[in-house]
């Protein structure tokens, strides 16, 4: 698998539009039982008592998302809402990490790390009260009531915790301010930073409740903003820590791990030397190093644009375009004036014949990327045709049956199979490349390897086009027994598209993949439905008294 070619026959292949004929291997039965056995091969009933593994928060419910998990620890540790939370946010919002910890070191270590000290205390010890009190930050005398002490048992004026408030929210670090005592790590009781805050500038205390609130998102490693732009104001959790693929209820589809747009079988690393390979101007390089030559005296790129290699450069240098040396500007049939090139030079020839393979390669790689894109772009409209056409069908008295779920079912599996296809081609782009993998494989090794792939791939390809083809049949113009039989035929090529997919994923998971030692790249895992839609919530519906009454009510900010 050599050689690449750029002409048409690269697309050339055999595409029997007649797969199923009297002969084929596989026997339709003309009865409903086996249609229902083929269409449940295809589309596999879904567990009643399974649901989805990632949810949609959107801002409506990201408040209740929160104190849910709040409400967990409050409960479990008997603690307020703001020990509740410096500890979630300690430990990434992990209510599994937070019970981990305590079982394993105790509630005294678990407090220790989130940096929380709870001392029984609200105020200024009974026998330092007094009529004024000194700040230790700025020596003023103040009355009592112009002090806040903190959990920690630390106690300064108003002025000054106001001042470090500010300073620290401006910075960024809103969600663990510390204790201005030194080599005190205790967090502050943000219900007090919130008030002393606000008593100075509303506009900044409002930033303050953003941060914490965002904080679920920001800080939670199961949680992430959906990357659409315009941003569509949605999150999305997943419930399970594990590389997947999720589609926002917005539309659209992404990656959680990297957060780029959906791109399996293409490990995240792959998928990110593509997009920036795509964009940048690195291919704009190998064609000039393949097509342009510098000219020898004002070093300007020269490009031919005839069959002579006598060129000339707009400085007016004539030079050889075989060499590249300056020449003379006469030009004879036996030779060219003041110059001859019979000389070859290895290194200069290499480094043009690997620019020009380099190119090559790209280009079979990205042209099929881009036709299984398009090709997705324009079956995108099939639906709405489909419904016409059966709108059609459903008004002639001929049709007796009026389920056509198996051709929206069929669609779906198109859709399905093209994108994986589609990124199949930047996976082998890398996977191939004789320089990501150098270590991992010998040539012979990635040969074989390459061959075995690409006739998976290949297999693939062919069964996609045929659903394609049989799809875009006219079926709105057929009789009875003809939509019975091309039934039968989308319900048993989408069954065998879906097993050749699974098993394109299972190379290169395992034979692919999975042989790696040296580096490690791991792909979304197969899903037969295609990428998971993340359910809407039904609005979490708090009750417990422990939720204060400022948290309920305060503002959420989305950019």
């Amino acid at each position: 698998m050599g050689e690449y070619r750029s002409s048409d026959d690269d697309y050339d292949y055999d595409y029997d539009y007649d797969y199923y004929d009297d002969d084929d291997e596989v026997d339709f039965v003309d009865d409903d039982e086996n249609a229902a056995e083929l269409e449940a091969a295809v589309e596999p009933e879904i567990p009643p008592n399974s649901c989805p593994s990632s949810k949609v928060i959107t801002k409506e419910s990201l408040l209740a998302a929160q104190m849910e998990d709040l409400i967990r620890v409050m409960d479990l540790l008997s603690l307020k809402e703001h020990h509740a939370r410096t500890l979630l946010i300690h430990y990434r919002w992990d209510v599994e990490k937070v019970l981990a910890v305590l079982v394993e070191y105790g509630k005294e270590r678990l407090f220790a790390k989130a940096g929380l000290t709870i001392v029984e205390t609200d105020d200024v010890s009974s026998s330092q009260v007094s009529s004024s009190y000194c700040c230790n930050i700025c020596f003023d005398d103040v009355s009592l009531e112009e002090i806040t002490t903190m959990d920690c048992g630390h106690y300064f004026c108003n002025s000054c915790w106001t001042e470090h408030f500010i300073v620290k929210i401006n910075e960024g670090q809103s969600r663990r301010i510390t204790c201005m005592e030194h080599k005190c790590n205790a967090i502050c009781d943000e219900s007090k930073i919130r008030c002393l805050v606000r008593a100075r500038d509303s506009d900044l205390a409002d930033k303050f409740d953003r941060f914490m609130l965002e904080s679920y998102i920001e800080d939670n490693k199961r949680v992430k903003w959906c990357p659409s732009v315009p941003h569509c104001g949605n999150a999305i959790r997943i419930e399970v820590d594990e590389l997947r693929e999720v589609e926002c209820a917005c539309g659209l589809q992404f990656c959680f791990r990297c957060s780029y747009e959906a791109h399996s079988p293409c490990s995240c690393y792959m998928w990110d030397l593509w997009s920036k390979k795509c964009q940048d101007e690195s291919e704009t390089v190998n064609y000039i190093a393949v097509h342009t030559k510098h000219c020898p005296k004002c070093q300007k790129l020269v490009e031919k644009n005839g069959g002579c290699n006598l060129v000339s450069c707009i400085c007016g240098q004539p030079f050889c375009w075989l060499c590249g040396a300056a020449t003379g500007s006469d030009h004879t049939w036996t030779s060219i004036a003041g110059h001859s090139c019979g000389r070859y030079k290895e290194d200069r020839e290499k480094e043009t014949e690997s620019a020009k393979r380099s190119l090559e390669r790209y280009i079979h790689y990205y042209s099929r990327y881009e036709a299984h894109r398009d090709s997705s772009k324009l079956e995108s409209k099939m639906k709405e045709t489909m419904e016409d056409n059966i709108k059609i069908l459903e008004e002639c008295s001929t049709a007796s049956s009026k389920d056509f779920v198996w051709l929206f079912n069929g669609v779906d599996r198109l859709f399905r199979s093209r994108r994986v296809l589609a990124y199949s081609y930047p996976f082998a782009y890398y996977m191939f490349d004789g320089d990501l993998f150098a270590d991992e494989m010998t040539k012979g090794e990635r040969e074989m390897k390459q061959n075995l792939f690409e006739d998976q791939q290949q297999q693939f390809e062919a069964n996609i086009e045929k659903l394609s083809s049989f799809l875009d049949e006219k079926f709105h113009l057929y009789n009875e027994d003809e939509i019975k039989d091309l039934k039968l035929r989308v319900i048993a090529l989408s069954a065998t598209t879906d097993n050749l997919c699974r098993n394109l994923y299972e190379c290169i998971e395992t034979d692919l993949l999975g042989s790696l030692k040296h580096s490690v790249h791991e792909i979304a895992p197969y899903n037969t439905n295609g990428i998971e839609k993340a359910s809407l919530p039904t609005f979490l519906k708090i009750y417990n008294k422990k939720i204060s009454h400022s948290l309920m009510v305060q503002k959420c900010f989305f950019y």
